[in-house]
């Protein structure tokens, strides 16, 4: 297993010269976007941890907030509201009182890339990012990856190499005995209006995810 250097998110962040040149970009002709490195949201040791792709241009990129504001934010928080995980199942602003309950949400690349494709140098530098989130968690804790990037990202995060465990929706992966990794598609619109990932199928993620949690704290 590969160790990370202990990296706080920062706010004004530019390793990645490409992403950096393109959130310039952005921040020149939609002043009015966030169109910087977004933070993590939710609470620091929770036991549900949710990791996304990256900020998508108008969700994210524009509000500063996880999956808030764009697409794959409708599925997203509304299945986290109906397993309790979150206190509402909107989150369309940073200011809508949107809070969530023991869960949080990251990104394994923290800013906007060009077409959402982030180029493997990028995942790769902002993986201490990750690294340090998960560094945070002190309890059993269920991580849900939304997609093969994510998936990586956070076998990257934690030491172990990406063929440690297949990516596959639904497969569960136990890590280093405190956290099990479950996989899931994207809730990208693609993936939804495709019926890739239809409700029920990312429902079951949770409830699995769920189920976990509570049958470990039922063991205290």
């Amino acid at each position: 297993m590969t160790s990370h250097a202990e990296t706080t998110f920062d706010p004004t962040c530019t390793r990645c010269p490409r992403l950096a040149d393109f959130l310039a970009d952005v921040r020149a002709s939609k002043p009015d976007y966030h169109a910087k490195p977004v933070p993590s949201f939710g609470e620091t040791d929770a036991q549900l941890v949710v990791v996304g792709l990256a900020p998508g241009m108008h969700g994210a990129n524009r509000t500063g907030r996880p999956f808030t504001g764009d697409h794959a934010g409708l599925l997203l928080y509304e299945t986290l509201h109906q397993f309790g995980f979150a206190n509402q199942p909107n989150g369309d602003a940073p200011d809508d009182g949107l809070a969530l309950v023991n869960c949080r949400i990251v990104n394994a690349v923290k800013c906007l890339p060009p077409e959402n494709k982030p180029t493997g140098s990028e995942i790769n530098q902002c993986n201490d990012y990750l690294a340090n989130d998960l560094k945070q968690l002190k309890q059993f804790t269920v991580i849900v990856a939304l997609g093969t990037i994510a998936h990586g990202a956070v076998l990257s995060a934690l030491g172990y190499k990406k063929s440690h465990a297949k990516f596959s929706h639904g497969a569960q992966h136990a890590l280093d005995g405190t956290k099990i990794l479950i996989d899931s598609y994207h809730c990208s619109r693609y993936n939804t209006q495709t019926k890739r990932l239809t409700p029920k199928m990312f429902q079951r993620i949770f409830d699995d995810a769920s189920a976990l949690i509570s049958s470990q704290n039922d063991r205290k």
